[in-house]
């Protein structure tokens, strides 16, 4: 039961960390999401913007679970249109010890072609439902 609340307090947090990335396309365009869930577990949900009757990518995140349902992983990834295909932007990664989480930012760098570490971004917080 405490990891249920845990994992749904870190969903919370990444969704809330999300909307600042998608809180201004909400206000100027309509977003349609749908989500993928394996084992009552979302995995994947993928954004939309919607234009009268057509939808176009916008956003993808994936999310990596360890064997007690608790995420490691949420990784963004952007629509670009003129390749037509998604890319990768953003990844948060979370490492749990004790009554203790460790959230680390890390942005996808296009010149060297790998995510770098966001020092600034990493968090650890306790969680007293560890």
């Amino acid at each position: 039961m405490k990891t249920k609340v845990f994992l749904k307090a870190v969903t919370l947090s990444v969704a809330i960390l999300f909307s600042g990335v998608t809180t201004y396309a909400a206000n100027k365009n309509n977003l349609v999401y749908n989500s993928e869930e394996k084992d009552g577990i979302m995995v994947s949900q993928t954004i939309y913007k919607s234009d009268g009757e057509i939808l176009a990518n916008y956003m993808k995140y994936n999310y990596k679970y360890d064997d007690q349902k608790r995420m490691t992983e949420s990784k963004a990834l952007k629509w670009n249109d003129a390749k037509s295909e998604w890319e990768d932007d953003l990844v948060m990664r979370y490492a749990y010890q004790g009554k203790s989480v460790t959230t680390t930012y890390y942005k996808w760098d296009n010149k060297k072609q790998e995510y770098i570490l966001i020092p600034e971004q990493t968090v650890t917080m306790d969680n007293p439902n560890l």
